[in-house]
């Protein structure tokens, strides 16, 4: 497929056998094992990288800044060969300089050793001997946890100004500090995405070898949602994030602007948010949400397994959740990523019901309709919606010392939105305390616009609301509250701006 500039090059695996010749005062990282140790590293630099590898708490230089601002004030005028050999990879590069500060430490996954190492020029400094290697270690290990043992012996992040690139065993990455050597959160926090992201890349697309060129997403999208499980674990606060919550407003907006995800790469509109965030956000929402982590990471680590070193298409990925987690995935699958459908489900009504001695037609029917939600009432115990009939005491005789459900409330829930939904919904008693209740997405199986629970409680709910944390992404939060609050001006703006 003709190569136009964004999605992705496609790779077969390949052995490769390397030799390159630089300046004798070049240090260089590549793709693969470095076969000719002794002939291009000092005597100190091997006693270093061999402390590396039986470091496993902090990086160890290997070049200190010192001696790389040194090698950068000359030109050496010999050369050095560096020999790389690596098997089964999908590409090779490399990355040579006199300026680079080089340091490493080993990383402990599931008993293997392998190395995580970093290469930059003293303008990256502080930030990169600080938190480079350390943050390649923290990718290797939670991207191992779900998906397979990193079978490669290293990975190397290089420092570049502008860039994230990835390629097997090494990756460019961007992040540097202000001159005086400051920083502020935002550089170091794209810096530390970058990195993991890009080292991500090793599992996606560089050993589970989907093709990037047609599904921009099986790689980018599937790494974005690894990445943001590595980088809460690197800095939780630094990293707080909701991204179902933050998607929202890229579903909210045009529809003639939208593009399935699963459009091929090239043809997709709003590339970033259809490959990387949109995909991510919804594997998050299938882990967090509707599968729970320890299923899903099952299923996930399943699928990474399988496809290892070979060539998935997203009906595999799609199969292999499904197979592996035992559950009907269909509906989600379908919505998130073969349309451009929005969550928005919402409270439309709200009866309050009572229990009554003083049973009439009316209050006939409406035992009759909610009988099933009160198999435990006695025959002359009724339901009215006529708070001046209401008797809490009409139970009593049949609820042998048990709580009995003075308040009834009656919640009608709909679906102004496309995509089916689990429902979450939180109830708040007159006491301050609180209840949570989630129905699965099978609940819309017979009513895809409407569906009604009740809810008996010996106490008063005060308020009721849908999806509190934002779980869903749902777009339109303005019917997710009972009562209803008041309209916000942004909530205005976007109803106009829909309309």
């Amino acid at each position: 497929m003709q190569f136009w500039g964004r999605s992705e090059f496609a790779l077969e695996f390949g052995d490769y056998e390397v030799a390159i010749t630089v300046p004798a005062d070049h240090i260089m990282e590549a793709t693969g094992t470095l076969q000719n140790e002794k002939e291009v590293l000092t005597k100190t630099q091997r006693k270093r990288y061999e402390k590396a590898r039986n470091t496993f708490d902090n990086p160890v230089l290997i070049v200190t800044q010192e001696e790389a601002e040194i090698a950068e004030k000359g030109k050496s005028t010999g050369t050095k060969t560096w020999k790389f050999k690596a098997d089964r990879v999908r590409d090779f590069a490399f990355a040579t300089s006199r300026k680079y500060i080089w340091d490493a430490m080993a990383v402990n996954v599931n008993g293997k050793t392998v190395m995580a190492t970093s290469m930059y020029p003293k303008e990256g400094n502080p930030l990169w001997e600080e938190h480079s290697t350390r943050a390649v270690a923290t990718t290797l290990i939670e991207y191992s946890k779900l998906t397979f043992d990193y079978p490669y012996i290293k990975a190397v992040s290089v420092h570049s100004e502008r860039q994230g690139m990835e390629y097997p065993m090494i990756c460019f990455n961007f992040g540097r500090p202000n001159a005086d050597g400051s920083y502020s959160d935002r550089t170091k926090k794209g810096m530390l995405g970058v990195i993991i992201h890009e080292v991500g890349h090793n599992f996606f697309p560089m050993i589970v070898n989907s093709d990037e060129r047609q599904w921009t997403w099986m790689d980018e999208g599937l790494n974005s949602f690894v990445e943001i499980l590595a980088e809460l674990v690197y800095d939780p606060e630094l990293f707080a994030t909701n991204p179902t919550k933050e998607i929202t407003r890229y579903m909210a907006g045009d529809q003639s602007n939208l593009s399935p995800i699963m459009s091929q790469g090239d043809y997709v509109k709003q590339f970033g948010p259809n490959a990387y965030t949109k995909p991510a956000a919804g594997l998050y929402m299938l882990r967090q949400t509707i599968m729970g982590p320890e299923l899903f990471d099952y299923a996930f680590r399943t699928y990474a397994k399988r496809w290892m070193f070979k060539h998935p298409t997203p009906e595999d990925f799609f199969r292999s959740m499904q197979d592996a987690s035992g559950m009907d995935l269909d509906w989600f699958f379908r919505g998130w990523f073969y349309t451009t459908d929005v969550t928005d489900i919402g409270i439309k009504e709200v009866k309050l019901l009572y229990l009554t001695d003083k049973p009439n037609e009316k209050m006939r029917t409406l035992k009759e309709k909610y009988k099933r939600y009160f198999n435990s009432l006695g025959d002359l115990v009724y339901i009215t919606d006529n708070k001046e009939d209401a008797n809490p005491n009409a139970m009593d005789a049949y609820a042998d010392g048990k709580e009995v459900p003075a308040y009834i409330y009656a919640v009608e829930f709909e679906k102004p939105g496309g995509l089916v939904m689990p429902i979450i919904v939180e109830l708040t008693y007159a006491d301050g305390t609180s209840m949570r209740e989630t129905y699965p997405a099978q609940i819309w199986m017979r009513n895809d616009t409407s569906v009604k629970r009740v809810f008996a409680s010996a106490k008063e709910v005060v308020s009721i609301v849908v999806d509190p944390d934002f779980e869903t992404a749902d777009v339109d939060t303005s019917n997710n509250n009972w009562p209803r609050k008041a309209s916000t001006k942004f909530d205005t703006f976007k109803k106009k701006m829909k309309n």
